[in-house]
């Protein structure tokens, strides 16, 4: 049977790229959103184009026990989860004294809890059965504090650091943890995120940001590897690496300034 992999936030973005490549490589795909419209004309395409079986799971998992229900369905349809893809998140840009915590709160039960609580129901699976790969989606962001996106910067830092240790845990099961970290990309995620403020980004067009595909493609291929810690590109491979030797002071001073608004929107972000 073909290895079956479970993908979160797979109705678009670096999730959707990641269902287009793992549909490449003939796996049974587990696609798990909030919309089940999008997803299953998302299945739909991919079965038809790669004669796979692809299973809808539409979930949000912002809401109470929804990483538990997930594994339920899976475990009630008598699947194993051979790859586990946690690549659902959400950013959004504002001060943190002015945000809404609504949003900041989902944003911990989506990128923090839903991720932290699919891994260990997963786990242990993968542990018994000797195989097993999980891949968890942070950021370039993971490495650095973030003012004015604080709370998302901090979760994907708590990804990073989640990854590493459960990798070293399980070196030596067969299982392998792999944490992807891609800078900006061509996604939604911007624009959900209200990253339109910053006046570092005014006059960047987003074509100049790597595909989506391009990430998940280089994800695929890390995790393959058994690669720890995955950064996207050589610019980011840089930028990963120079809070290694800089002051902090002068890093979060730095982002600071480069997340500042621009002039049309020089308000504070509330």
């Amino acid at each position: 049977m073909p290895p079956t992999v479970l993908i979160t936030g797979a109705s678009s973005g670096i999730g959707k790229a990641f269902a287009q490549v793992f549909a490449q490589h003939q796996h049974t795909l587990i696609l798990v959103a909030r919309s089940q419209d999008t997803l299953k004309d998302l299945q739909q395409t991919l079965s038809s184009e790669h004669g796979i079986t692809a299973i809808v799971v539409a979930q949000d998992l912002t809401e109470p026990n929804a990483a538990q229900h997930v594994f339920d369905r899976v475990t009630q349809q008598n699947l194993t989860v051979d790859v586990l893809i946690n690549n659902a998140g959400i950013g959004d840009y504002s001060r943190f004294a002015g945000s809404d915590w609504q949003k900041l709160q989902s944003m911990i039960l989506l990128n923090v809890l839903a991720l932290t609580r699919l891994s260990h129901l997963f786990l242990p699976e993968m542990i018994a059965r000797g195989q097993g790969k999980i891949l968890n989606v942070a950021s370039t962001a993971a490495f650095q504090p973030g003012p004015m996106m604080a709370v998302y910067f901090a979760s994907k830092a708590y990804v990073l650091s989640l990854s590493e240790a459960i990798a070293a845990e399980t070196a030596d099961t067969g299982v392998t943890v792999t944490v992807l970290c891609p800078g900006p990309t061509q996604s939604n995620f911007a624009n959900t995120a209200n990253m339109g403020q910053i006046a570092a980004m005014e006059n960047v067009s987003e074509s100049n940001f790597p595909t989506a595909l391009a990430v998940a493609d280089y994800g695929y291929r890390k995790l393959q590897e058994g690669k720890v810690v995955a950064v996207h590109g050589l610019l980011n491979k840089l930028l990963a690496f120079s809070p290694r030797i800089m002051p902090r002071s002068l890093i979060r001073n730095g982002i600071m300034k480069f997340m500042s608004a621009s002039k049309a929107n020089s308000q504070t972000p509330e």
